[in-house]
């Protein structure tokens, strides 16, 4: 449902909580399943604020929130010295042994500590992930080389928020596969994914976080601008198309997708749309990829003033807008579904002033 792979901070975390919030909108879990899921989630990403290892873009965090039949899986990994690892082992294989009334039984000990918490309390928040959920924490340790591992935290959830660990059942915990994950992503500049509906709020979430995450960043202020304003125009080309939350859900929900190149950002979003409206589509995309940026820049001052635009229909501007902040052409796709839908996806190069080209 949604990989970001990236430094998680302080910053970007409470949009990392708020995008699962806004998207569980959409599910059947109570009151109370969101309330320990959600503190399974901040109990996690402030242990990795705290206690992880960002060494550079080669070796940073990964998050991930994925949909099971019964619920949500949240995994998550950070880099960390070897020599936290026989530690952190030992924390969870106690905490896995305990029974859920020992857990509280323990937690309630450790409040109690004065010692404890030296550190920012990585057992207590482990802990605490423990008794709010039940049952068992997922993990694995990965080599990176001889200085640092790679730590892997999951967890599944069902709708009254309990934990759910059934060695060896479909969907049960998989390291590899969110170690795949992370060295697709990786290999592909991803920083993040985004594949799920695409409110208005949620549209607003991912606005929020991608701006969060790139002010930290050493980006120069007018891409970072750009990038942010192709996004919106993105998103909202997507609702645009969108024929419906039903049909979306089965026959192809929506994407949207960053790469970080050395000297630009790529991205991209699909989404579902019907096959009658791709021909007057396609004309609007041709017509967009005709000019060059003058010749865009001219064409948008005449829509903005007012003047005579019958040639082209609604939702023109926003491609206009795409072209001309990116100063690249329009790359498009339409992959059909069946006989009335096809996948449409739309990929946007921004970059640097000092590197555009058409």
């Amino acid at each position: 449902m949604f990989a970001y792979r990236g430094e998680v901070t302080e910053v970007n975390s409470a949009g990392l909580l708020t995008l699962l919030e806004r998207e569980m909108e959409f599910s059947e879990f109570n009151p109370l399943g969101r309330k320990r899921l959600f503190m399974f989630v901040l109990e996690n990403l402030q242990n990795i604020t705290r206690h992880g290892i960002s060494k550079n873009d080669e070796v940073t965090s990964l998050v991930v929130y994925s949909k099971t039949d019964d619920g949500y899986t949240v995994s998550t990994g950070n880099a960390l010295k070897n020599s936290d690892v026989k530690g952190l082992r030992k924390n969870l294989e106690k905490i896995n042994s305990l029974e859920p009334e020992k857990v509280r039984e323990v937690y309630r000990t450790m409040l109690q500590d004065s010692s404890i918490g030296h550190k920012g309390g990585a057992g207590l928040g482990l802990m605490e992930m423990a008794r709010k959920t039940g049952n068992r924490l997922d993990y694995d340790f990965l080599p990176i080389d001889d200085k640092y591992s790679y730590f892997i935290l999951s967890k599944t959830v069902d709708a009254g928020g309990k934990g759910i660990a059934v060695p060896g059942a479909e969907g049960s915990f998989d390291s590899a596969m969110v170690a795949n994950l992370e060295r697709t992503m990786k290999s592909n500049d991803i920083i993040f994914i985004w594949a799920g509906p695409l409110t208005h709020a949620i549209s607003k979430e991912l606005l929020s976080f991608s701006e969060a995450t790139m002010r930290e960043t050493d980006l120069e202020q007018n891409l970072h601008k750009r990038v942010f304003a192709t996004l919106i125009e993105l998103f909202q080309n997507v609702a645009q198309h969108s024929p419906g939350f039903d049909a979306e859900q089965k026959y192809g929900i929506p994407l949207a997708m960053i790469r970080k190149r050395p000297t630009s950002f790529i991205i991209t979003s699909g989404n579902l749309i019907r096959k009658s409206d791709i021909e007057h589509l396609v004309r609007k995309l041709e017509m967009v990829n005709s000019f060059d940026e003058e010749g865009l820049k001219k064409l948008l001052k005449v829509a903005l003033m007012g003047q005579d635009m019958t040639k082209v229909t609604t939702g023109y501007m926003g491609l206009l807008e795409m072209a001309r902040r990116s100063g690249h052409r329009l790359t498009y796709k339409f992959e059909e579904v069946n006989d009335d839908y096809s996948y449409y996806t739309i990929t946007v190069r921004v970059r640097a002033r000092s590197q555009k080209s058409h």
